[in-house]
């Protein structure tokens, strides 16, 4: 069984982020078949609990951690021309020699490395080496600078630029980059021409046992309601920016057409913006919650208003793998290859939200829940679709000792909390 090097910008588990989904899929699966030694970053303390389900199935953890707060007045001090502030966030001198130690130590020829923000510490490595970008920050940062007020769009289109050139030369010194859709690959390879032939997609899956709405679930609703909800991590700025467009432009309608409607926003950390809109009419902030099931299974509808969005988006996936009718922008879609009106439902404008909401006929629910669900079985599959790592990690020995029995695992992904509102 051979040595392996997994760089992650925050700690893997429990797996109740967008980032930490993938990344925990992804580092269990290669732990099968190699002993891995994680080297990663904490942001927040409550994580820390968790080390010991990690411990189970890595070799070795460097966990370090990072006060936000303080990051981000370092990465402002530390700024250099040409520098993107991610690199400067993230980068860390305990970080960087466990690395070089580690490596030595344990005669590791092979490392995976989890986004952009990581590639420094790996780009010196000299055996395989694979990047996962999972989406390219740096189109997202170019979008936040379209949609913010300066002086934030002038940092962010800094950001984009400089991080655009950083991706290119990454992806030139890596054996492989991947990420998370044939879309954001497609439009790397644009970028990056030089590195065509090394750049893939890896796309998440879902655990389908867990989100499945054949499990009885007490509804959190009160009766009398259509609830709408949506699920997602509350802090991350493209959610906040959905949540508040949705409950000020599209609610109204739908109150203003007689729906009963109440839009439920589901998800940990709410921003101060976010927790301002609990004083609207028919819109409620729950939070983090320990399940996510409950919320899905008796939703009228879940939804994904997103105007800012790259990759995959989880909340999209979850809430299909529940037979749950989904509606989402355009935005929301786009790395995903579904059949609108098919699979889901797609929305642009508010009116076109309002309506499509408001015409849901019981009969159009029903066949929407079978269509989503079988979309997420026939594509969206975490085992099937991880496979592809073996082609860069081929396996040697069935399972590290270290590592718990597959049941154990699967176990400890049912008890974690992928079910807060998971995402980006």
């Amino acid at each position: 069984m051979e040595n392996l090097l997994f760089l992650a910008q925050r700690i893997p588990f429990p797996p109740d982020k967008g980032d930490k989904i993938r990344s925990w899929h992804m580092l269990r699966h290669l732990a099968r078949s190699h002993r891995v030694f994680l080297g990663c970053f904490i942001d927040d303390p409550e994580d820390a609990r968790h080390l010991p389900q990690l411990r189970q199935v890595c070799a070795d953890i460097a966990c370090f951690a990072i006060p936000p707060w303080l990051r981000r007045l370092r990465s402002m001090a530390r700024l250099k021309p040409g520098q993107p502030l991610t690199l400067e966030y993230f980068r860390d001198d305990r970080l960087r020699s466990w690395v070089t130690d580690t490596v030595v130590r344990h005669d590791i020829r092979r490392a995976f490395v989890f986004s952009s923000s990581m590639a420094p510490y790996a780009i010196p490595f000299a055996g395989r080496c694979v990047l996962d970008l999972v989406d390219l920050d740096s189109a997202k940062w170019a979008e936040y600078a379209e949609r913010r007020a300066w002086p934030l769009s002038l940092v962010f289109s800094r950001e984009a630029r400089t991080l655009a050139v950083f991706e290119r030369r990454a992806a030139a010194a890596f054996d492989q980059t991947l990420l998370v859709s044939d879309a954001e690959a497609a439009d790397f390879r644009l970028h990056a021409p030089e590195s065509i032939s090394r750049i893939a997609s890896v796309t998440n899956g879902v655990d389908l046992g867990y989100f499945s709405a054949e499990t009885d679930y007490s509804c959190p609703f009160p009766p009398g309601v259509v609830p709408i909800v949506f699920t997602g991590a509350m802090d991350y700025w493209p959610n906040v920016d959905a949540v508040q467009w949705f409950a000020h432009e599209v609610m109204p309608k739908l109150r203003g057409a007689g729906m009963a409607a109440r839009f439920y926003i589901v998800g940990s950390r709410p921003a101060r913006a976010v927790r301002r809109l609990q004083r609207l009419p028919e819109v409620e902030v729950i939070g983090r919650v320990p399940d996510i099931r409950p919320y899905l299974a008796h939703a009228f509808a879940a939804i994904a208003p997103l105007r800012v969005a790259r990759g995959i988006q989880n909340k999209v996936l979850e809430a299909l793998a529940m037979g749950t009718p989904m509606i989402a922008s355009p935005a929301a879609c786009r790395g995903l290859r579904v059949r609108p009106g098919t699979d889901l439902i797609v929305a642009a404008d508010a009116g076109e939200w309002a309506d499509r909401i408001f015409s849901l006929t019981a009969a159009e629910r029903t066949r929407l829940s079978l269509a989503g669900r079988r979309w997420i079985e026939r594509h969206h599959i975490w085992e099937r679709n991880l496979h592809k790592l073996d082609d860069w990690f081929p396996p040697h020995r069935p399972v590290d000792q270290r590592s718990p029995p597959a049941g154990d695992r699967d176990k400890a992904v049912r008890r974690s909390p992928e079910a807060v509102g998971g995402d980006d």
